[in-house]
């Protein structure tokens, strides 16, 4: 009976830091991430669900002659700040794998 003990604080232990995976994780959601392209001429921001939320474009950016650059730039800040997201994401929650035997999370 005397490992129920251990088993019970290890179970507790779990408990509490998936408490704190959780609210980590919410707390990424919240951030606000932003990139540019182009010398700022377009700028994308998303939030830490991965979701883009605005997309600016400056005026003088904007040639019809020359759509493919203004793509080009859009999606060259897009990936810029979805990769944002992913760092900090991973930085935020690789705290709480660290040293865990792989598969536990």
């Amino acid at each position: 009976m005397r490992g129920g003990g251990n088993m019970n604080n290890m179970m507790k232990q779990m408990q509490k830091m998936q408490k704190k995976m959780m609210q980590a994780q919410e707390e990424l959601h919240e951030m606000t991430f932003e990139a540019t392209a182009g010398g700022g001429a377009v700028k994308v921001i998303a939030n830490g669900k991965k979701e883009i939320t605005d997309v600016e474009i400056q005026e003088e950016v904007v040639d019809p002659d020359d759509v493919e650059m203004l793509q080009d730039l859009i999606i060259s800040a897009t990936n810029e700040v979805l990769k944002q997201v992913d760092e900090k994401s991973n930085s935020t929650m690789g705290q709480f794998t660290k040293g865990l035997p792989g598969g536990m999370f």
